[in-house]
């Protein structure tokens, strides 16, 4: 099976609602989930972004068990670095520059060059989707979005319930991973 995965950043410090507290702990609490998803489902190969949190996690337990790692950028390496991984809470910068290198030796970092601003980041979303669906029409194996977050939308503006709204249209089947 493919998975297409997005979900939540961890919480900046200053955030208004608990969405993805970066505690060691919980951050272990969904890394396990993510990892038993994985198994469960057989996973074969995971598409998804880089940013702190649930696409970092995803990405670093699909690495130790295996599973070939695909990753989609919206912009170059150092200024997604700068803009969604560094900028919140916790040591996700080592994380990201080790899981990039090793992606990256395999060809399946796929970087998109697009402006950035908040389109570029749903517009990769849906990439996410597409490679997904079409890694899975090449493999002959079905393909699954995963949502990684806390189940509440934050709005019209937010990303992750779009892409769960993104890949119903495109006929997934749409699971969940609790971010709390």
């Amino acid at each position: 099976m493919i998975i297409a995965l997005a979900g939540r950043r961890v919480d900046a410090l200053d955030a208004k609602s608990v969405r993805f507290p970066s505690t060691p702990e919980n951050l272990e609490t969904v890394r396990k989930r993510i990892l038993e998803l994985l198994q469960a489902k057989r996973a074969s190969a995971l598409v998804s972004s880089a940013a702190c949190g649930a696409d970092l996690l995803a990405q670093s337990v699909a690495g130790v068990i295996g599973v070939r790692r695909i990753i989609v950028l919206p912009f170059e390496r150092e200024e997604f670095r700068e803009t969604s991984v560094t900028d919140r809470p916790g040591e996700w910068g080592s994380l990201y520059d080790t899981l990039l290198d090793e992606v990256e030796k395999a060809g399946d970092v796929h970087i998109l060059n697009l402006k950035s601003a908040e389109d570029a980041y749903a517009e990769t979303n849906h990439v996410i989707v597409d490679e997904a669906i079409s890694l899975g029409q090449k493999l002959r194996v079905p393909v699954t979005a995963v949502l990684v977050w806390d189940g509440k939308s934050r709005g019209k503006e937010d990303l992750t319930e779009e892409f769960g709204r993104y890949a119903r249209s495109q006929q997934l089947a749409v699971m969940e991973v609790m971010t709390m």
